[in-house]
């Protein structure tokens, strides 16, 4: 019994570091605290309605969001199709979201100091000690032998004062608003796409304007030059005529400049060179949707880029703790361990173990204002984003109040311009009638051709600023976009989705 006591006094002995060293492991971590301020989101005072929503329909309860593919609600399949195309080849949101994946490897490496490290480094030695080495007649002098080692370190940093805790939460809440910027990106190159696109077609629109007129303006080129050979006009009634024709020639085929442009953009957004697209003409005759716009305060949950800015606004309040942990001291444990002997043979036996474990902690006592100066850093960047934040929800508001004043007034006067074409055209064929007549001259036609052809364009530039302010104001309302999207943990669920997945 005596010699089983003491056996297990021994082992009792040989095992009392480890124990007490993770018993400290395991206090310093459950009794640490976390310094510095606790987050709250900025506050911002969102207005109770928007200011230039005039008569337009609110949202329902039942109209959430317009939903992800937001186009759809335009029912152009030629822009469905072109859509679909950005999600899988547009460069700009490639890199975005390269910029995406590269804030959580960060957060990953960061979160790593959660745990200790452990380090290796096997060794096989052969040496050959002098003879001649003092001091004189030292038993090793003149020796030859191995050394076999296969030592093991661990060491770790506790997190006693949150350190760590504030540099993840700051890389996580990081992560998170890059995310969001890819969400921003996404929005903006569909939103891009549907610009460019409904300005083309406002363009086939006015192309095929002036085609239909060029043909009424050779038809009236006829008529004169059949008058001028019976003697009724003049060739001065034939030149006009024929300058009238040439100029809206030249204006269709101007027009192709501009809409060339725009297909070669939409190529560009879908990830194609210009030289492999063709956009096929599709003039625009619809008026644009309705869209649901919903209170001000909403849009504090909807639109990316103020959720990526409330999020760097969160990764700043944690770099204040980060600093502010520098003034209280690293608490640093480190273990050693593993085999050495001389014999490979025996290198792994009992008698070969070695270990060693132990603590330490390291403050900084005078560092002649280092810590103050980046703590008033990490203030200075926290009201910097606070600043940026609320820069950036007063933004999205004027935005949204741009576009719905746009979209109001450019309802109002394509009604009146509706009007205006109608009187306009009343009157050309009257002027030709009274032409035809004989009653005036064919400058009167000339006047009132101008004016027809002015008012049909302005009225199809009208409808292509519609069609586009309709665009901007989606995206001025965060398009399909929710806040609940982004990732509540990076690190480990990279879909930009808020689930379960911890």
């Amino acid at each position: 019994m005596k010699r089983l006591g003491e056996i297990i006094s021994v082992e009792n002995t040989r095992q009392a570091p480890w124990l007490g060293a993770l018993l400290a492991v395991a206090v310093i971590q459950f009794s640490g605290c976390t310094v510095g301020p606790k987050y709250h989101t900025p506050v911002v005072q969102p207005p109770p309605a928007y200011k230039e929503v005039g008569n337009w329909k609110p949202a329902e309860p039942n109209e959430q969001n317009l939903g992800g593919t937001w186009w759809t609600i335009f029912q152009d399949p030629q822009l469905d199709a072109l859509e679909q195309q950005v999600n899988v080849s547009n460069q700009n949101l490639k890199a975005a979201d390269a910029q995406y994946q590269q804030a959580r490897a960060v957060l990953r490496y960061n979160r790593a100091d959660y745990y200790p490290t452990g380090t290796t480094g096997p060794a096989a030695t052969r040496t050959r000690v002098s003879a001649h080495r003092p001091p004189p007649n030292s038993i090793f002098n003149g020796v030859t032998y191995n050394d076999f080692a296969l030592p093991f370190n661990f060491s770790y940093q506790a997190d006693v004062w949150g350190r760590v805790r504030r540099t993840v939460e700051s890389y996580r809440e990081q992560a998170q608003a890059s995310a969001a910027d890819l969400a921003t990106v996404n929005l903006s190159m569909h939103a891009d796409l549907a610009v460019d696109y409904f300005q083309a077609r406002a363009l086939d629109a006015q192309e095929q304007l002036l085609n239909s007129t060029v043909k009424e303006y050779e038809q009236a080129l006829a008529l004169t030059q059949s008058r001028f050979r019976g003697g009724i006009a003049s060739d001065m009634e034939v030149q006009q005529a024929q300058t009238q024709l040439q100029t809206t020639r030249a204006a269709a085929i101007d027009v192709g400049v501009l809409r060339a442009q725009y297909e070669h953009a939409v190529a560009i957004l879908i990830g194609k060179p210009p030289a492999q697209f063709s956009l096929p003409p599709l003039p625009v005759t619809t008026p644009p949707p309705h869209i649901p716009v919903s209170v001000p305060s909403d849009l504090l949950e909807r639109r990316p880029d103020i959720a990526a800015a409330e999020r760097r606004v969160a990764a700043a309040n944690a770099q204040i703790g980060i600093a502010k942990s520098a003034y209280y001291p690293l608490i640093n444990l480190g273990a050693s361990g593993g085999f050495e002997s001389s014999s490979i043979t025996t290198l792994l036996n009992g008698p070969s173990g070695l270990w060693s474990v132990g603590l330490s902690a390291a403050v900084t006592v005078f560092d002649v204002g280092r810590r103050r100066a980046l703590t008033d850093q990490a203030l200075a960047a926290y009201d910097y984003q606070v600043a940026s934040y609320q820069e950036n929800v007063l933004t999205g508001f004027q935005q949204v109040e741009d576009n719905l004043a746009a979209l109001r007034i450019l309802e109002n006067e394509a009604k009146v311009q509706d009007e205006a074409v109608v009187a306009a055209q009343r009157s050309l064929a009257l002027s030709i009638k009274r032409y035809r007549g004989g009653v005036t001259s064919y400058l009167e036609v000339i006047t009132a051709q101008n004016a027809a052809l002015t008012n049909e364009v302005t009225a199809v530039n009208i409808l292509g600023r519609r069609m586009a302010d309709t665009v901007l104001l989606i995206q001025a309302l965060g398009g399909g976009w929710d806040r609940s999207s982004l990732p509540e943990r990076p690190e480990c669920c990279g879909k930009l989705v808020s689930g379960n997945s911890k």
